[in-house]
């Protein structure tokens, strides 16, 4: 059998061995015109990349998990950023996804291969090379935060500004523990209180009216402390703390250890989801500040835990099923970027159905009839 994995950066189980050893291969690269190492991605000549990868996060693991980040709401995620891959099959033929060298935008040619492999989680061959959609750099940028009365409110916010067609290029939700934890963390000064984090990107005409709009709705919603940034260091400052949460949260308990879920459901639906899981982590006693890319109705409940409590990992295990179903009864899906992995299987059947597992296994078994990618996990 063989287990890629390229940073080891996932959370739902999809990298590693289930069993024996495992094989690495280390993600080489992306291809956009010239060869981009992962660091320089985002900074390279008049463009930006559309993922912000967290943690170190490699470009064909993100591919792999259809992961995206924080500018996912203006930019979109992997799946709609990925042009084509190279991919190793099980039986050792090389497949370029779209054909060797090509980066179109659209084609109607044939089956759709390369979004058959992004979200994959390694079942179905190793990810060589990934050829990315770049985005221009935008002439202005203005980052903010602000503080709200309730969790309510935060997200209620998010869904005017959304519906108000502000195309921000970021907007990220940390209720009241996160906040407080990241103001901890990396020496900001937050409010404990539900916390957006937004930035905009546009001409420095544009970014005015956006900015008197966003303060506008914010203040309908009870909003308060606004923070404006646009000078580099300080915007850096705001997005490395946001980045920085995953180590935050594990600071409000030292010596535990974390575990990250994530959902996603309509806009319309993320307040309601957001108020029910706040309530549900409140009467399971569990530490689990909730932080998220709300712009596309993704949030993650970062479950800190004591791993020697059979009681408390029981209960973070119910927790995370409940979210998962809670996610699916509203229109949703049980992970928005993290993938299946070995937790979420259950999940997944009820999400796409019979014939939806079945159709996937019969993708797998097609590709991969010795079942020798990463056996054990998604189906």
């Amino acid at each position: 059998p063989l287990w890629p994995w390229a940073q080891l950066t996932g959370v739902p189980g999809s990298e590693g061995a289930v069993s024996f050893g495992s094989c690495s291969l280390y993600t080489l690269g992306v291809q956009s015109g010239p060869w981009l190492p992962l660091p320089c991605l985002s900074t390279h000549g008049p463009r930006v990349a559309s993922a912000d990868p967290g943690a170190d996060a490699s470009l064909c693991g993100m591919a792999a998990t259809r992961a995206s980040g924080t500018n996912a709401v203006r930019y979109g995620t992997m799946k709609s950023n990925v042009l084509n891959l190279r991919v190793v099959l099980p039986d050792g033929r090389l497949l370029h996804t779209a054909g060797p060298g090509r980066h179109f935008r659209k084609s109607a040619a044939g089956y759709d291969l390369t979004s058959l492999f992004v979200g994959s989680e390694g079942t179905l061959g190793f990810l060589t090379r990934a050829t990315l959609r770049l985005h221009p750099l935008p002439e202005a940028v203005v980052a903010a935060v602000s503080a709200f009365p309730s969790v309510r409110a935060a997200v209620d916010c998010t869904v005017s500004v959304l519906q108000a067609a502000v195309p921000v290029a970021r907007i990220e939700f940390l209720d009241e523990v996160m906040a407080d934890a990241c103001s901890r963390y990396s020496g900001l000064r937050l409010s404990a209180a539900a916390t957006l984090f937004l930035e905009l990107h546009g001409s420095q005409h544009s970014l005015a009216e956006q900015v008197r709009q966003i303060e506008e709705l914010a203040r309908l919603h009870g909003g308060s402390g606004f923070a404006w940034a646009q000078e580099q260091e300080e915007r850096s400052r705001l997005w490395a703390a946001r980045h920085n949460a995953w180590y935050a949260a594990l600071a409000l308990r030292p010596g535990c250890k974390g575990y990250s879920t994530d959902v996603c459901v309509p806009i319309s639906r993320l307040p309601d989801i957001v108020v029910e899981t706040k309530r549900d982590l409140e009467e399971s006693g569990l530490t689990g500040p909730l932080v998220g890319h709300v712009g596309d109705g993704n949030f993650h409940c970062l479950l800190i835990f004591d791993p020697e409590d059979p009681d408390e990992t029981r209960r973070v295990k119910d927790f995370t099923d409940r979210l998962g179903r809670r996610a699916l009864a509203l229109d949703g899906t049980c992970t928005g970027e993290h993938g299946v992995g070995l937790g979420k299987r259950a999940l997944l059947r009820e999400e796409v159905g019979e014939e939806g597992l079945a159709t996937m296994r019969h993708i797998k078994a097609a590709l991969d009839p010795k079942n020798l990618m990463n056996p054990g996990k998604v189906l």
